[in-house]
């Protein structure tokens, strides 16, 4: 079983993925780039961390209720049916004390990635910056260490020369609010040794995920296989003037029963993670495109601060 768990990256995924991991008792390290990045990402985990804490506390007037086993945070409560109250108070102790004594941050690569047994690397969607990473880690990497990316829509077999380790890496994505969406989408890539690849379907239970297993490369996994497509019609629509990001939010939500909209959606995965995305498709450099259009939209808006919500402020006031 592993023990240390190093996250690279502190976005909106990372501190998710970071804090699971602490919650289920991996002692934690976030590689930050800088102390402005700390600065960051410190109130990142002081949020998301009171966001987990209040779900357990919600989840007590769960006990009992039919709605329960639909409505409970999977990746926190390992075993609805032997639930109470009195169990998830021990589990919210718990928790505390997990967040206090096994996060870490640390602007130093070497120290952040000494005896890591398994590293996560959750960067933007940035072929260059994540090859940058890769590059100034593979010398630091310990033998042991597994590394597995949570790129969103990039793959493993991309970046897997520049690792120094291509038997021993692989892709693991999760799904945002990881501790409700409880999702780990597992891929390897032509040259994933097989038992590493069964090592991370392990860790991934560990920290209560499903291990979803893909049977082989696949750009965007199976869940932005479905998602990003779909968001990139809501921002079509928008950019050609068709309807505003609230009128198409509305009209999704009515007409599917959704609790939210593609752009109430795009505000909770971060403006920057749809704008590096959008402009990997080459129609994005292509003037009068429509990618080109929600490419210059999203820029207008990153430009402002306006980045979703760990800004205060996407699409929607927070």
């Amino acid at each position: 079983m592993a023990k240390k768990v190093v996250v690279a990256g502190g976005g909106v995924l990372g501190t998710q993925i970071g804090l699971i991991c602490a919650y289920h008792g991996f002692d934690t390290t976030f590689w930050l780039r800088s102390e402005s990045s700390i600065g960051r990402t410190a109130p990142k985990i002081e949020r998301y961390s009171g966001l987990m804490l209040e779900d357990l506390a919600k989840a007590k007037a769960l006990v009992g209720n039919p709605m329960g086993a639909f409505m409970y945070p999977k990746g926190l409560i390992a075993d609805w049916k032997g639930a109470t109250a009195e169990s998830i108070d021990a589990l919210i102790e718990t928790a505390k004390q997990r967040f206090a004594d096994c996060i870490h941050l640390e602007t130093d690569m070497a120290k952040a990635l000494a005896d890591a047994d398994i590293v996560i690397e959750s960067m933007s969607e940035d072929p260059q910056a994540k090859i940058g990473v890769y590059t100034a880690m593979k010398d630091l990497l310990p033998e042991k260490t597994i590394l597995c990316t949570n790129s969103s829509t990039l793959l493993p077999s991309m970046f897997a020369e520049y690792t120094g380790r291509p038997e021993k890496y692989c892709a693991l994505h999760f799904a945002n609010t990881i501790w409700k969406n409880n999702t780990a989408e597992i891929m390897g890539h032509p040259g994933t040794d097989p038992d590493v690849y069964n090592a991370v379907v392990a860790f991934a239970g560990e920290i209560g995920m499903v291990p979803l297993q893909l049977h082989k490369e696949q750009p965007g996994y199976i869940l932005n296989s479905m998602l990003v497509p779909f968001l990139s019609a809501a921002q079509g629509l928008w950019a050609n003037g068709v309807s505003d990001p609230e009128t198409i939010d509305l009209t999704w939500q009515l007409a599917t029963g959704a609790p939210a909209g593609p752009f109430k959606i795009l505000d909770i995965v971060g403006l920057e993670t749809a704008y590096n995305i959008n402009q990997m498709k080459p129609a994005a450099k292509e003037e009068g495109t429509i990618e080109n259009r929600i490419g210059k939209l999203l820029k207008e808006k990153i430009d402002k601060g306006e980045t979703g919500v760990n800004a205060g402020k996407g699409f929607y006031q927070y």
